[in-house]
């Protein structure tokens, strides 16, 4: 159970059930996200989430990548992602957000990366604006007039964000990046129906070759591998963070035969489905990433 210590500047306002406006913006403790299971097993996200991590030591797994997790630390989910968070003491401010928050403004929540770890003016910057954000959600909640300046003050925090030096991510050519953002959304809309890179090489009026060239130079992995990989993601995070019988999840991911899920499953990431979910309640070591990262996000910017 993630447990709470004292109430860092940016958390003293965040104690209570999380606070809602009009427009879907949301401010809480880390608690509130595992009230039920005490991050026993991954939670399964149904919004898009800020984390800063305000006080104490420990990690997050973050669709089965474990990072370390200390005061400065900025995570950034999805919704369909799971989380699980770990650690003595470990406390953090949560913003949430819903798909109709940000309409209209200039602002790509997906230009932020999923994992930094802030220090020195950006971390000063991000937990003024976090904690200014609180107060205000709280300060004026129910007050209709509000709506616009929490809107605002949310999209200033991700374009701050946004624009950040990257950390590691090497470059790309632009051109081969746009691809693969393509590729990537529409493998989101269709990979329960298909995983041939020529259905997907169709849709988008290209070449399989031209898909697998983007993939490689943004990802090193063929646009097959990267297919595959998306399917094989939603399926452990079925698995792990639900408790939906095995055969049905694969039917859902458009397997009809129990085996030929479990054969593909077990290819991807190297266990059978019912041996991962056995396990999905012992805690990854830190530090410990898939080998080949998952697709879903539509930017190379969005993997840790």
């Amino acid at each position: 159970m993630v447990t709470t210590g004292q109430p860092s500047p940016a958390t003293r306002t965040d104690r209570s059930t999380p606070r809602v406006d009009a427009d879907g913006i949301v401010t809480g403790a880390l608690a509130d996200l595992a009230r039920a299971s005490g991050w026993s097993r991954p939670v399964l996200l149904d919004a898009d989430l800020l984390i800063l991590v305000t006080h104490g030591h420990g990690s997050a797994e973050l669709d089965f990548r474990a990072l370390p997790c200390r005061p400065g630390t900025l995570l950034r989910a999805r919704p369909g992602q799971v989380l699980r968070c770990l650690g003595p003491q470990l406390d953090a401010t949560l913003v949430r957000w819903g798909p109709e928050t940000l309409r209209g403004l200039d602002v790509d929540p997906d230009a932020v990366p999923a994992y930094r770890q802030l220090a020195g003016e950006d971390e000063d910057a991000v937990i003024s604006e976090v904690t200014q954000l609180a107060v205000d959600a709280g300060r004026h909640a129910g007050v209709p007039a509000a709506a616009a300046l929490l809107r605002h003050q949310l999209a200033v925090l991700l374009l701050r964000l946004s624009l950040l030096p990257a950390a590691g991510e090497r470059e790309t050519p632009r051109a081969e990046t746009e691809t693969f953002r393509r590729l990537c959304r529409e493998v989101e809309r269709g990979y329960r129906h298909t995983r041939r890179v020529e259905d997907y090489a169709a849709q988008l009026g290209c070449s399989v070759r031209t898909l697998t060239r983007a993939c490689l130079a943004v990802t090193g992995r063929s646009a097959k591998q990267v297919i595959d990989e998306r399917v094989a993601l939603q399926a452990s995070r079925l698995l792990a963070a639900t408790d939906e019988p095995i055969a049905r999840i694969g039917r859902r991911l458009g397997f009809p035969e129990p085996t030929n899920f479990g054969r593909f499953f077990t290819r991807e990431v190297g266990v059978s489905p019912g041996a991962f979910r056995a396990a999905r309640e012992q805690p990854l070591p830190v530090r410990m990433v898939r080998p080949r990262p998952p697709a879903d996000s539509p930017a190379p910017a969005g993997r840790a």
